[in-house]
C-alpha cells in the first residue's frame, strides 16, 4: 500500500529521472518481437514532422503494424519493462497534429496507417453503421458507404484525417449542431490500453472505457477498430453565402438557425478584415442571385461575417428544397446583394478543403508552420471576444481563415473525456493561420504567435470560460486548469488504464515515471 501511494504521488507530480538506460539494447528488444508487421529504425524522421511544421522529435523506432496483435505486442513489451525504460509510444494518423502530440522522442511511433485490420464493413438496416479501421481515412469511409447510399452523419471540415486521431479529440464540422462531434457518433470501439490489452467497448461493455478514449487525447488507449453510425447519404448539395456587416446580427442569426428544426444540414461561418475584392474571388464557385448588385458591394478595409450554409438534397427534391431555402434566408438578416448560391455533388462539398490542398501543395504553401488556435467559447461571451478579437487584435485575415460557428451542448455527451464549456450553446472560433517561413512580417511566425497569446490573455484576464479545442499546455498545472473540476477523473481514468504513462507523451499531460537502481 505505501509502495502504491509512493508511486501514484511520483507519477502525477511527474517526476522524472532522465538517466541513459543504454539505449542501444533497447531496438535489439524489439527486434525480438514476434509480430506481423515491422519495425523501422533508420527511417524515422517522418515520424518527427506534423501538419504544424513546428515540433519535431525523433522516435528510436516506427512500428509499421499489420494487425492489432503488432500494437498490442508492442506496448505490452513495454509495459512489461517497467518503469526502468524510457520507452513510451504514440499512435500516428496521418499526421495532422499541431504541435507535436503524434510524435515521440526517442520512444515508439506506431504508423496507423500501415493497420490492416478485417476490410470496412458497411451494415445496412435501420440502424446502420461501419466498422472501420482506426488508421482508415474518413474520405476512404465515405467513399466505401456511399456505394451503400449511406454515410456518416458528422465530419470535420477535411477528410484525409485518420479515424483514431478525431475521435481522440472531437471532430466538429457544420454538422455538429443537430449531430454532435464525430465521438457523439460511435456505437463501438476497439482499444489497446497502456497495459497492451486489447478491449472492446461501448456504451453498456467496459463503457468507462470507451467514454475514456473518446476525445481522451490519446491518454487512455489506442483506437484500432469503430463502429460509426451511417445514415442515408444525398447526391447534392446547395451551398450558400451571405454576408454581414454586424456581429451581434450575424451570431443572432446563426443561433436562430441551430435552434430547433433547421432547414439547414450545416452551419458555419467565418469572418473576414480588411480583405479586397471579396466577392469576385467567390464567383470561381459560387453565382450570385443578384449579379448587379454584387458587382457594386465593395469589401475594402471592412470587417464583415459570412454565414456558410449547406442543404443536402436529392434531383427529385429540388423544387421543393428550393422553396424551402428561399423561406428560410427570408427570415435572416443578411446583406441582401451578397447572397451567393452554388449546387454541388455531396462529394465535393466534403472534401471541398481537400482541393484547396491540391492548389497550395503546388504553390508549396502546404507544407509550412500552421500555429492554429482553436477556442471554444461559452454563448454569453462570444459579444466580447468578438469585439476585442476582431475589432482590436486582429488585423486581417490575410494569414488564414477564421472560422465561428454556434453548437448545442446537449448533442454532447458528458461522459466522454473532451472539454466544453458549461453553456447550452458555445461556438468554435477556429483561428487557421500558416506562417511564411523566415518573415518577419505580420505574416511570420513569431507574430503569429505573439497574436494568439494575446487572444489567450484577454480570455483569461476578461473570464470568458473559453476551453481550447485541440488543446496544448506544457504544464500540468496548466491541464489542470483547463480540465478543471473534470481533472480528477481524467488522473484516475489515466491510472486505470496506462498507469505507466506509456501512451501519447507528445501532448505532455503525463510524464513517464523512471525508476532506476544505484
Amino acid at each position: 500500500m505505501l509502495f502504491l501511494r509512493s508511486f501514484m504521488i511520483l507519477f502525477l507530480s511527474c517526476i522524472t529521472i532522465k538517466i541513459n538506460l543504454c539505449f542501444p539494447s533497447i531496438p535489439s528488444s524489439l527486434k525480438t518481437l514476434s509480430i506481423d508487421g515491422h519495425f523501422n529504425f533508420e527511417e524515422v524522421h517522418h515520424a518527427a514532422k506534423d501538419f504544424g511544421n513546428r515540433y519535431s522529435f525523433l522516435p528510436l523506432a516506427v512500428l509499421h503494424p499489420k494487425s492489432v496483435s503488432d500494437i498490442a505486442t508492442t506496448v505490452k513489451h513495454i509495459w512489461q519493462m517497467g518503469p526502468r525504460s524510457e520507452l513510451t509510444v504514440t499512435a500516428r494518423g496521418h499526421g495532422h497534429s499541431l504541435q507535436g502530440q503524434a510524435q515521440s522522442h526517442r520512444g515508439v511511433v506506431i504508423n496507423m496507417e500501415s493497420l490492416q485490420g478485417p476490410k470496412m464493413q458497411v451494415h445496412i438496416g435501420n440502424f446502420p453503421y461501419v466498422d472501420v479501421s482506426g488508421g482508415e481515412l474518413w474520405i476512404n469511409i465515405l467513399r466505401e458507404s456511399l456505394k451503400h447510399g449511406l454515410a456518416p452523419k458528422s465530419w470535420t471540415d477535411y477528410l484525409h484525417l485518420t479515424v483514431g486521431g478525431t475521435l481522440s479529440n472531437a471532430g466538429i464540422s457544420g454538422q455538429a449542431f443537430r449531430h454532435g462531434p464525430q465521438i457523439s457518433n460511435v456505437h463501438q470501439l476497439e482499444v489497446v490500453t497502456g497495459k497492451g490489452e486489447v478491449v472492446n467497448c461501448s456504451e453498456k461493455q467496459n463503457s468507462d472505457l470507451f467514454y475514456s478514449v473518446l476525445g481522451g487525447l490519446g491518454q487512455f488507449g489506442i483506437i484500432t477498430r469503430a463502429r460509426i453510425s451511417l445514415e442515408p447519404a444525398p447526391e447534392k448539395v446547395k451551398w450558400i453565402r451571405v454576408l454581414y456587416t454586424d456581429f451581434a446580427t450575424f451570431s443572432r442569426d446563426q443561433e436562430k438557425l441551430i435552434s430547433g428544426e433547421s432547414t439547414f444540414d450545416y452551419i458555419e461561418g467565418f469572418v473576414i478584415i480588411n480583405r479586397t475584392g471579396l466577392l469576385n474571388k467567390w464567383r470561381s464557385s459560387f453565382n450570385p442571385q443578384d449579379p448587379v448588385q454584387a458587382s457594386q458591394f465593395k469589401s475594402d478595409g471592412r470587417t464583415l461575417f459570412c454565414l456558410e450554409l449547406a442543404k443536402y438534397f436529392n434531383p427529385e427534391e429540388t423544387a421543393v428544397v428550393n422553396q424551402e431555402i428561399k423561406s428560410s434566408l427570408s427570415q435572416l438578416n443578411h446583406i441582401p446583394s451578397t447572397l451567393f448560391l452554388s449546387e454541388v455533388p455531396y462529394t465535393e462539398f466534403l472534401d471541398r478543403v481537400h482541393i484547396s490542398e491540391i492548389k497550395l501543395r503546388s504553390k508549396g504553401l502546404w507544407e509550412v508552420p500552421h500555429p492554429w488556435l482553436n477556442l471554444l467559447i461559452p454563448r454569453s461571451k462570444i459579444q466580447s471576444f468578438a469585439q476585442e478579437v476582431f475589432g482590436n487584435i486582429l488585423t486581417d485575415t490575410s494569414n488564414g481563415p477564421i472560422l465561428i460557428y454556434p453548437v448545442n451542448k446537449s448533442k454532447w455527451d458528458n461522459r466522454t473525456s473532451v472539454v466544453i464549456p458549461e453553456e447550452d450553446v458555445f461556438y468554435l472560433v477556429a483561428i487557421l493561420s500558416s506562417a511564411v517561413p523566415s518573415s518577419t512580417g505580420s505574416d511570420g511566425l513569431d507574430n503569429i504567435l505573439i497574436q494568439n497569446k494575446r487572444i489567450l490573455d484577454f480570455c483569461q484576464i476578461a473570464r470568458l470560460g473559453v476551453k481550447q479545442y485541440l488543446p496544448h499546455y506544457l504544464t500540468q498545472e496548466e491541464w489542470q486548469a483547463h480540465f478543471g473540476p473534470h481533472w480528477e477523473v481524467f488522473v484516475q481514468r489515466k491510472s486505470t488504464y496506462d498507469p505507466l504513462a506509456i501512451l501519447a507523451p507528445g501532448q505532455r499531460i503525463f510524464q513517464k515515471a523512471i525508476a532506476y537502481s544505484r
